[in-house]
């Protein structure tokens, strides 16, 4: 919206919002002046975008499969089929996965990638297109395996990478894709039975050579619990820490089964959390404790994780997800409330991300903005709580920048309906 503004007006929540040059300039009653570009949202409802801060858009390619199963049964079951993944599939997994998430909210995602068939790591490069298409920012995580099951690890050993390999390649990635605005890559070795220490150390020192942040799953279920106590003696926060992985620039996928000792480690230093409800559900692993979490200081955001573990692919349903899990947990009515899941999906992601002129309406602040349809909201006093409390929707409008992505409900970049056609074929045949 360079040289002019653009004017979201008559807005019931918070108002009018008025953007220039890619960033909020006014909140509240705008005036619209000549010149100005003017979308008419009476009676909607305005938000910052979401920000998704776990994903494997991947998953697109295997949904609906090992339905009864934990986490790891159901990555056995799982990874040799992911083994035949090509480029060309990651592609249409990650344009599907990417328009679904523009279409319920997202300015922002966050996708763990770890699987590189080959070695051939143009599947990144292939994401970074997918992203590009739809038109919002993406934090891409180069993640990575190298213990396969002959070493102790869970993953086969076809489908790990040579340590040398992986840190080569992430430093590669970097140089083609981190651009700090639309592209963010993150340094992200994927859990703890599936990598060396040597790796995690070298990790650290890599993303912090360059700025950049860390990201990996961890305390996701008993299972990988067990795991840390036979292999090292030592729970999961403890080896984060001996690794150098605590720190404001980190920030973990479920962080389920964290103790209060290692919530003091994690809480003052920042470290972030990214709280998947469905997908946690799905799989059995447990409750995260989310108000303790916020509590002790560490950011909490809100992610889909894989569409094989979540089956929706769309964040705005985890905003009442997370609301219904942390009452279920503590069995309290007001453990979590529709303007603080809002605030996760928001500001705590931006804050897990390290975006922090993203994710709250608010003047100098980026213009990442989400309009959703408030016809079924009538004369409600807590409009976000009939908004996070009610049907799943998808946004009227959506901008990154200013830049609008979904126009009047449709995406601006993307066939979905085609992309689907295309992702549908692909996952029968690697099926087949």
């Amino acid at each position: 919206m360079e040289g002019r503004r653009l004017v979201l007006r008559g807005a019931r929540h918070p108002g009018d919002v008025a953007v220039a040059d890619g960033r909020i300039v006014a909140v509240g009653t705008v005036e619209p002046e000549p010149g100005d570009e003017v979308v008419r949202c009476d009676g909607d409802v305005v938000t910052a975008g979401l920000v998704n801060t776990h994903h494997h858009l991947y998953q697109w390619m295997t949904r609906g499969r090992a339905t009864g199963c934990g986490l790891f049964e159901w990555l056995v079951t799982l990874y040799p089929v992911w083994n035949r993944m090509s480029v060309e599939d990651v592609h249409a997994a990650a344009l599907v996965g990417l328009a679904e998430l523009a279409a319920t909210g997202c300015t922002t995602a966050s996708d763990h990638h770890y699987v590189v068939p080959g070695g051939d790591d143009s599947v990144f490069d292939a994401i970074v297109a997918a992203a590009a298409t739809v038109g919002i920012r993406l934090h891409l995580s180069r993640g990575s395996m190298d213990l396969g099951e002959s070493r102790g690890g869970l993953p086969p050993d076809r489908l790990v990478e040579d340590r040398d390999a992986i840190l080569a390649s992430t430093e590669s990635v970097v140089a083609r894709h981190h651009d700090g605005d639309m592209v963010h890559v993150t340094v992200a070795p994927c859990s703890p039975f599936s990598v060396t220490t040597e790796l995690m150390v070298e990790s650290a020192e890599l993303a912090r050579r360059h700025g950049l942040r860390l990201h990996t799953h961890l305390c996701e279920t008993f299972d990988e619990q067990d795991h840390c106590l036979e292999r090292f003696g030592r729970r999961p926060v403890e080896m984060l820490s001996e690794w150098g992985w605590v720190g404001d620039d980190v920030w973990l996928a479920h962080g389920i089964h964290i103790s209060e000792e290692e919530m003091a480690i994690l809480g003052p230093a920042g470290t972030g959390i990214a709280h998947c409800p469905s997908s946690n559900a799905r799989l059995a692993a447990g409750l995260c404790r989310v108000t303790d979490l916020r509590a002790v200081g560490c950011p909490v955001g809100l992610g889909v994780d894989g569409v094989a573990s979540n089956e929706v692919g769309g964040l705005f349903p985890e905003l009442r997800q997370a609301l219904y899990t942390a009452r279920m947990r503590e069995a309290r009515a007001d453990a979590l409330m529709p303007d603080e899941v809002l605030e996760m999906a928001t500001r705590g992601g931006a804050d897990c991300l390290g975006m922090a002129d993203t994710g709250s309406l608010a003047v100098g602040m980026r213009a990442d903005l989400a309009v959703w349809p408030g016809d079924d909201l009538g004369d409600m006093a807590d409009v976000v709580g009939g908004l996070v409390l009610g049907p799943d929707r998808r946004v009227r409008h959506l901008f990154v920048d200013g830049r609008p992505v979904v126009a009047d409900g449709h995406l601006l970049g993307v066939d979905l309906r085609s992309a689907h056609r295309t992702l549908a074929d692909r996952s029968r045949a690697l099926w087949d």
